[in-house]
């Protein structure tokens, strides 16, 4: 999801960098219709069930908070899979290129289920 915000410039929704302005700013009304635009497309890739707990978030960036908060943590049972996975994958009749790219998979899927860590500093 974050490559198609970025792709499309409007990760700045979701990190916070674009603050929602005032109802009386001029600019209120399109960052209203761009937040509902981001919000949608988050929303389109998630679950009936998921949907149904989030569909009352009114921002793109508190859903996607609400998101990271939920699944940021990871699933310690896959992760554990993974590793045994990683550990025990073996070539076998595949070529070198099909075996790196599974393993690739692998590295990859373990990277998504990393804890993210919270930025405690104070930024001046």
């Amino acid at each position: 999801m974050k490559r198609v915000l970025l792709s499309k410039n409007k990760i700045k929704f979701i990190d916070g960098s674009i603050k929602k302005p005032q109802r009386t700013d001029l600019l209120f009304d399109a960052w209203e219709r761009y937040d509902m635009m981001v919000l949608s497309w988050i929303i389109k890739t998630l679950s009936p069930q998921i949907v149904e707990s989030v569909i009352y978030v009114n921002n793109a960036k508190d859903l996607w908070e609400e998101l990271k908060e939920r699944f940021s943590i990871g699933d310690y049972f896959k992760i554990s899979y993974l590793l045994q996975d990683i550990h025990s994958i073996k070539q076998g009749e595949r070529n070198v290129s099909q075996y790196f790219t599974n393993l690739k998979i692998l590295w990859e899927e373990l990277e998504s289920l990393r804890h993210i860590p919270c930025c405690t500093c104070q930024v001046a």
